[in-house]
């Protein structure tokens, strides 16, 4: 089978940069297409800038994700295509609908049919998020063929949003797993304030044993293998149970953020950037997800905490 690849210029190879996403802040330089591999690529360019990944066949392009953060927008991926292939773009992917993975992307409407979780339509309308607009909706699985490839959508429940999926290419052996992994051992995302926590930790566990997976493509930098899902699924368990603890136990947020200083995960890349976040966000996230004890102090007393300086207060006796 002949692939319409035309390779004007070099590649880098992604293969390559599989080391922590720290190592990788310096990049600087022109947006480029970072070859993953022969049929594989993905945009490079600002650092921390979401990954815009294409996959190309002999009877079209499939593009995953775009980002406006970065010079290697949809815009000048078009361009960038349209020069280095003969084929155009027969379907777009959203990953999820944060704008900064899909910002961008209804440069391709005029060729290509756009695919999103059913999740993903209501929040992209209500926000008001600068993309194309989903054509196809689905819930936990789809499958569809181009160019002899097939191509497998997951939908495992919520995790980092309420509508985030994976795409999994398993000729090419390559996963596309945005916000969920990342190269070398890493704090994955700054806050869980969209997130299932639990839902995230159950399916890295299944992202982990996916069969037909050499490489994953993590929504932010350098590749990845499924090690990285372990990696981060075993921080995330550990966050979140040293952070329950402390509630459990009476500790204010204030307490929590001085006593969880996760020192034994201090060698994570992100872990000076984002482990306040992380703590703050974890807390929050399981705030909404528990109801304390009675104490003599009162039913409602744990309310007089959240959030951080802003109390929503007790409640009366009375009340129902």
């Amino acid at each position: 089978m002949k692939l319409p690849v035309l390779r004007i210029f070099p590649l880098i190879i992604g293969v390559a940069l599989t080391g922590s996403s720290s190592a990788q802040w310096n990049f600087e330089g022109e947006p480029s297409l970072v070859e993953i591999t022969p049929n594989v690529f993905r945009t490079q360019s600002s650092p921390g800038a979401a990954n815009s990944v294409i996959i190309a066949t002999d009877e079209g392009l499939v593009v995953v994700d775009g980002t406006c953060r970065s010079e290697a927008n949809p815009t000048w991926l078009k361009g960038e295509l349209d020069r280095r292939f003969d084929v155009s773009v027969k379907y777009v992917i959203l990953s999820h609908d944060h704008e900064d993975h899909i910002c961008g992307l209804q440069v391709f409407d005029d060729t290509a049919t756009t695919i999103s979780h059913a999740n993903a339509r209501a929040h992209i309308l209500r926000e008001g998020r600068r993309t194309s607009m989903p054509d196809v909706v689905f819930e936990d699985r789809l499958d569809f063929f181009l160019g002899g490839k097939q191509f497998v959508l997951y939908y495992f429940g919520p995790t980092h949003s309420d509508n985030l999926i994976q795409i999994h290419i398993p000729d090419e052996r390559v996963l596309i797993a945005p916000d969920i992994s990342r190269a070398g051992m890493s704090l994955v995302v700054p806050d869980f304030r969209d997130a299932n926590v639990n839902g995230m930790i159950d399916t890295l566990t299944e992202l982990s044993k996916l069969e037909d997976v050499d490489i994953v493509v993590p929504g932010h930098w350098g590749v990845a293998t499924q090690e990285n899902f372990l990696w981060f699924r075993e921080y995330l368990t550990a966050l979140r149970d040293r952070v329950l603890d402390e509630m459990i136990a009476g500790a204010t947020i204030e307490q929590i953020l001085e006593r969880v200083t996760m020192e034994d995960y201090s060698h994570y890349g992100n872990y000076d950037l984002w482990l306040r976040s992380n703590i703050i966000s974890m807390w929050d996230n399981m705030y909404r997800q528990r109801e304390p004890n009675q104490t003599s102090q009162g039913a409602g007393e744990y309310q007089s905490n959240y959030p951080i300086g802003f109390p929503i207060g007790g409640y009366g006796m009375g009340a129902n």
